[in-house]
C-alpha cells in the first residue's frame, strides 16, 4: 500500500492557524526547504567532522548514550547514530538557535517547551545505509514517551524535530507515522505494538516524499518507525538530525550519566528459534570484530 501525505508547509517566524490545526489533528507536520543548499553542505561537513573526531578518540558512548557503529559503502567504519552531536560542533549548536524553532514551540501550547540540546539524547544524527555489514538500516515501531517513565517521571509532551540531510522519496523508505495516535490512551501508547521489534507496515500508516533540507515534526506520543530502503549502497543513504523539544523540569545529561534502559530495549533481537535475545555489546570494538573483521 502506498499511503503518503502530500501536505507540506513553509515554516516562518509564526505558525499559521492552518499549520497548528493540522498538527493538533494528525500529530505530525512537514515543512519544505528549512535550510538552503549552502547550509546543508556545511551541516554535512560538520557531521562528518564530528564522526571523525569520535572515531579518532575511540568514543563509544556520549553522556551515557551508546553510539551505533556500522560499515559504510567503502568498508570504512561508520557511526550510524550519534547522540549529543552539537556538543562537538559549535556550528551545529548555533544552528539550534535558529529563531524559526521558536515558532515550533507553539505546537506544545499550553506547555512551555525548549530545545533539549543537553537533555534526552541531545541532537541525534541518524545515518541509515544498506551495506553487507550495516547495523542500522531501519527502526521498528515505537513512541518516544516511555523514556520519561524509565527516567522516573510522568509522560510529558515533547516534539521530535527531524532535519533531513538527503532526499528521501517515499519509495526509498524513511519515516512512517500513524496519524492521530498522539491522542491515544496510555494503554495503547504502551502496548499497541511491540516496541522496536515490530517492523511490519500498518494499513493506517503514512509516509513522506522528503527533500534534503526539509523539516518534519512529530509528537513524541505518536507511533512511528523508519522503513528500510529497498536499495543497497549509496542509493539507500539517508541522514537525519533529530532535535528534541521537551517540557517539564530541566534534566541535563553529563559524562557520568547512566545508560537509560530504553536504549537496551532498542537492542532487542529475535534469534532463529523466535526467542528474544538481549544484544548489549556496545562500542566500536564490538562492532568492528563482528561486522568488519
Amino acid at each position: 500500500m502506498r499511503a503518503i501525505t502530500n501536505t507540506a508547509f513553509r515554516l516562518g517566524d509564526v505558525l499559521s492557524g492552518e499549520q497548528f490545526d493540522f498538527f493538533q489533528q494528525h500529530g505530525f507536520i512537514h515543512f519544505r526547504n528549512f535550510i538552503t543548499p549552502e547550509t546543508l553542505a556545511q551541516v554535512l561537513q560538520e557531521v562528518d567532522s564530528v564522526q571523525q573526531h569520535l572515531i579518532s578518540k575511540n568514543v563509544d558512548k556520549v553522556n551515557g548514550i551508546p553510539l551505533k557503529f556500522g560499515q559504510d559503502t567503502d568498508g570504512s567504519l561508520l557511526i550510524q547514530r550519534i547522540a549529543f552531536a552539537s556538543q562537538f560542533s559549535d556550528y551545529l549548536s548555533r544552528l539550534l538557535r535558529d529563531p524559526r524553532f521558536a515558532s515550533i514551540l507553539q505546537l506544545l501550547s499550553p506547555y512551555k517547551g525548549r530545545i533539549g540540546e543537553y537533555e534526552k539524547d541531545g541532537l541525534v544524527v541518524n545515518h541509515y545505509v544498506n551495506t553487507t555489514n550495516s547495523s542500522f538500516n531501519r527502526l521498528g515501531w515505537h513512541t518516544d514517551s516511555p523514556r520519561d517513565l524509565f527516567l522516573g517521571s510522568k509522560i510529558l509532551p515533547m516534539l521530535n524535530v527531524g532535519l533531513h540531510l538527503d532526499d528521501c522519496p517515499f519509495d526509498n523508505g524513511g519515516l512512517r507515522v500513524l496519524p492521530g495516535t498522539h491522542k491515544q490512551s496510555l494503554f495503547r501508547l504502551l502496548f499497541r505494538k511491540k516496541y522496536f521489534i515490530d517492523n511490519r507496515p500498518d494499513k493506517k500508516e503514512v509516509g513522506f516524499d522528503i527533500k534534503a533540507g526539509d523539516l518534519t515534526v512529530h509528537d513524541g506520543r505518536l507511533w512511528h518507525r523508519v522503513q528500510q530502503s529497498p536499495f543497497e549502497g549509496e542509493a539507500s543513504r539517508r541522514r537525519v538530525m533529530y532535535i528534541p523539544i521537551v517540557t517539564g523540569a530541566y534534566q541535563p545529561k553529563h559524562a557520568n550519566s547512566a545508560t537509560p534502559f530504553y536504549h537496551k530495549l532498542a537492542r532487542l533481537k529475535k534469534n532463529p528459534n523466535g526467542r528474544i535475545n538481549w544484544s548489549l555489546a556496545e562500542g566500536k570494538s564490538a562492532v568492528t570484530q563482528k561486522n568488519i573483521a
